[in-house]
């Protein structure tokens, strides 16, 4: 039996002039942030599908022809990344690859560019290489660091960097950052002006039947705020993490401790080097995956960060580990570059709370932890973003013309007694 509150008691009273004040925040912050939130939902929408948006955009460089199955053996991988080398851009180098999804995919090498006079030809670029003829099949421009240029990027780097930085580099992240973290209030704040005061769930759960245009933006901002906002709430605090990694740490610190050193490594880095002998050269990347696939050969080897220096050490990730978390199964490994040696490994969903908890952000974030179905659900609270500030927008103006209405109705009376 649903109980309500009595419209004239003091009690309802009470809670309708707080419902009030909260209107006020949630207004505020709907004006003020809402428009570019707008903007980084609609684009984290797109970016759900990022990867599949590369394939289907960039397919001259990344689709290739796969030979029959009878013949479909791979080159080794340091033979693919001595082809990626000879069409390098000046002044970059080599730093991590992206392993095929599929094996109608290319490998893609990313290189940067570390010599500062080269910064003008931009700092980031993907070096796609046939893993069956070590043929590079493109070269593409992919980032601009500091937000200086956007033209001529690809369109999934152009959204990407919309998304996370509003093209403004270091200070949009931070705007972002904050950004969603003014976010997470609103949506607090909507939720607590929904909640019915008379106990009629049923009525703010659905539509009303036969509504008039006015009702029906009413209508659809509550009910799509309501039963988005458990998507809305998780995806809103990892982008809070992800542009504010250092200042989200402190504070679960205080609570769990914390090994990582960032959102995209479930290891703290800075505490492993390679050790290397006098005349000791590197050991083949080939070597370094063999032995990685005999020590743990279940998953998929998807990113491998190269050294970075002498004392530089590989980072490779699997996922889908059959043995781990079906939700977030990414798993970390530190090799040495010059034995070989696996120096730590971190499979994700393990260690304290803290590290759990963070290991659990790009997962929500992007969807993947829940496969399609997490994937549409971000979508869709993407999409519910410049809904919400349109349908809120809309709101604001129809109160303002209804009040506007009633004071001149009210100067009319005052003006005929």
């Amino acid at each position: 039996m649903t109980t309500s509150i009595s419209n004239s008691s003091p009690s309802h009273l009470r809670l309708q002039n707080r419902r009030k004040r909260w209107l006020q925040v949630h207004l505020y912050l709907g004006l003020f942030a809402g428009a570019i939130l707008a903007v980084v939902g609609l684009t984290g929408s797109i970016l759900v599908f990022y990867e599949e948006l590369q394939e289907i955009l960039n397919a001259e460089q990344i689709v290739i022809s796969v030979p029959p199955e009878s013949q479909r053996q791979m080159l080794p991988l340091d033979q693919l990344i001595a082809s990626a080398e000879t069409a390098k851009p000046k002044g970059s180098q080599f730093y991590s690859i992206y392993y095929p999804r599929e094996p109608e995919f290319a490998y893609k090498f990313q290189y940067r560019v570390r010599a500062p006079e080269q910064d003008n030809n931009g700092n980031g670029y993907y070096i796609f290489v046939n893993p069956y003829t070590a043929k590079v099949t493109g070269v593409q421009f992919w980032f601009f660091r500091d937000g200086k240029r956007y033209w001529g990027i690809p369109f999934v780097s152009f959204i990407m960097q919309l998304h996370y930085c509003l093209l403004l580099g270091d200070t949009g992240e931070m705007a972002v950052g904050i950004l969603a973290a003014l976010s997470i209030i609103s949506v607090l704040s909507g939720l607590i002006l929904w909640w019915p005061l008379t106990g009629k769930f049923k009525q703010a759960l659905t539509f009303k039947r036969h509504a008039s245009p006015v009702r029906f933006n009413f209508d659809l901002h509550k009910t799509v705020g309501f039963y988005l906002t458990i998507v809305l709430l998780p995806v809103l605090f990892s982008g809070v993490y992800f542009n504010f990694p250092d200042r989200v740490n402190v504070v679960l610190k205080q609570f769990s401790p914390i090994t990582r050193d960032n959102p995209w490594s479930g290891l703290g880095m800075s505490q492993y080097k390679a050790t290397p002998q006098q005349g000791q050269k590197p050991a083949p990347y080939a070597a370094i995956e063999a032995a990685l696939q005999s020590a743990y050969p279940t998953g998929k080897l998807w990113h491998l960060y190269a050294p970075k220096n002498e004392t530089g050490v590989y980072i490779l990730q699997k996922r889908d580990a059959d043995n781990l978390s079906p939700f977030i199964g990414y798993r970390d490994f530190v090799i040495d570059q010059y034995s070989g040696k696996i120096l730590a490994s971190y499979p994700s969903g393990t260690g304290s709370a803290g590290d759990v908890f963070l290991d659990w952000q790009w997962p929500l974030h992007s969807g993947q932890a829940f496969g399609w179905t997490g994937r549409i659900l971000v979508f869709l609270s993407g999409l519910a973003c410049p809904i919400l500030f349109v349908t809120g927008f809309i709101r604001w103006l129809q109160k303002r013309k209804a009040e506007h209405l009633h004071n001149i109705k009210q100067n009319r009376v005052l003006q005929q007694s």
